[in-house]
């Protein structure tokens, strides 16, 4: 169960490795990038869910799911926003 900021942050490291494992292909910025994504997913979804209703904070499980979640829509806009720089 994650407890705090830092719990978040390790869960967006295993995050980010399963938002490439769910959206697979060539990224712009490679697998760091995608680990940042992965963190900033997770730190998105500890302060989006409680907004919504959603007390994910008491299970890994949901936890995890949430932060994959957050995980795949940053990775997905990152990805949106640099094939139309390039």
């Amino acid at each position: 169960m994650p407890t705090g900021i830092i719990g978040w942050l390790l869960i967006g490291l295993v995050a980010g490795a399963l938002g490439k494992l769910l959206m697979p292909g060539r990224d712009p910025g490679g697998i760091i990038v995608t680990i940042l994504l992965g963190i900033a997913g997770a730190l998105l979804a500890f302060y989006l869910t409680p907004l919504l209703g959603l007390d994910v904070r008491d299970s890994t499980w949901q936890a995890y799911a949430a932060a994959t979640a957050g995980s795949v829509v940053l990775l997905a806009l990152y990805r949106m926003v640099m094939v139309r720089r390039t």
